[in-house]
């Protein structure tokens, strides 16, 4: 296949081209990953490569199939997407999809049929979609893009191939990035990508929306503080992250960054975290046993901060534990 607008994840790209040029690919596809990791764009890339019309690399881009594919216009492509809140995808919408599917395709060999954000349907809407995929008409395709597999259930999931997407090469996506927009630079790109741990469409998202700065600032801050022993200071840091959960992961995940550079010294080469600064202040007013603790301490909250429901107690905790790992 020719992924020219999905970036990385190789060995998923291999397990497609393989599937599609065997005749194996499955009829039931589940994409999963966090926002902006390139779900959609992977699954528009395999709807284009299935009503391709080339005989070699597909898709070829070039072909009247891909065109209608590209623009959104194919009559055997169909998209529909729920607004990402629970039960957002209607069970009406999955009995229009049933209705259609077992009309033969117009122009392709296939029907692909794109369900973004499936872990929005409700259990009615899921087992209304599961009757389709146990014994699906041998034209269809169905893809489903999903944040977790967990919120699917079990029989949807016996009858897919689940595909788990992660986070491209920092300079990899900060290629793309500044390639593709054009006030957005490689050095800004990298950093982004470095806090969202590779996540193309969250970082440009971010550099777009100004939540990237208020990041950087907020993890310099809280290295300032930690260095200068103010426990007042990272407190007042800390509690801006109160509202938002994802902020607070991408604030710890930089941190880690910062940390991990401030281990590694002068001999790691390219900083991670690109933040020169943070990390000087770090390697010079903290041991070398300090640092390594408050790296393995920025690993462990990252942990808790997939896990925690509650923001308050999960701010305290980051307090407490990194004044500790500092030895403060």
């Amino acid at each position: 296949m020719n992924f020219s607008e999905f970036l990385g994840n190789e060995k998923i790209k291999e397990q497609l081209s393989y599937m599609l040029s065997s005749g194996r690919l499955p009829h039931a596809i589940v994409i999963e990953g966090e926002n902006g990791i390139g779900k959609r764009t992977l699954a528009r890339e395999l709807a284009a490569a299935l009503v391709c019309r080339a005989e070699s690399e597909r898709p070829c881009r070039k072909c009247a199939q891909c065109v209608k594919a590209e623009k959104g216009i194919h009559p055997d492509i169909f998209e529909y997407s729920a607004p990402g809140g629970a039960n957002s995808f209607h069970v009406d919408i999955v009995r229009r999809v049933i209705n259609d599917v077992y009309m033969s395709p117009n122009e392709a060999e296939y029907k692909v049929y794109i369900l973004g954000n499936a872990h929005c349907m409700n259990e009615s809407a899921q087992n209304a979609i599961l009757k389709v995929l146990e014994e699906p008409p041998l034209y269809a395709v169905f893809i489903l893009t999903v944040k977790s597999r967990s919120m699917l259930l079990e029989t949807v999931l016996s009858r897919s191939v689940v595909l788990s997407l992660s986070g491209v090469d920092s300079r990899l996506g900060a290629k793309y990035i500044s390639e593709k927009y054009e006030n957005i630079s490689y050095g800004d790109a990298f950093d982004a990508l470095n806090a969202f741990r590779g996540n193309i469409g969250a970082a440009a998202e971010s550099i777009a929306d100004g939540k990237m700065k208020k990041i950087t600032e907020l993890a310099g801050k809280i290295c300032t503080a930690i260095t200068a022993n103010n426990e007042y200071e990272l407190i007042k840091c800390t509690s801006e992250l109160g509202k938002d959960r994802q902020e607070l992961i991408t604030v710890l995940t930089l941190l880690k960054s910062v940390f991990r550079d401030a281990v590694a010294g002068e001999k790691s080469g390219e900083l991670l975290s690109g933040r020169a600064d943070a990390v000087k202040a770090i390697s010079q007013r903290l041991t070398p046993a300090a640092v390594l603790r408050l790296y393995n301490t920025a690993e462990e909250l990252l942990d808790a901060a997939n896990k925690y429901a509650n923001n308050a107690l999960l701010i305290t905790k980051i307090c407490y534990s990194l004044r500790r790992a500092a030895g403060r």
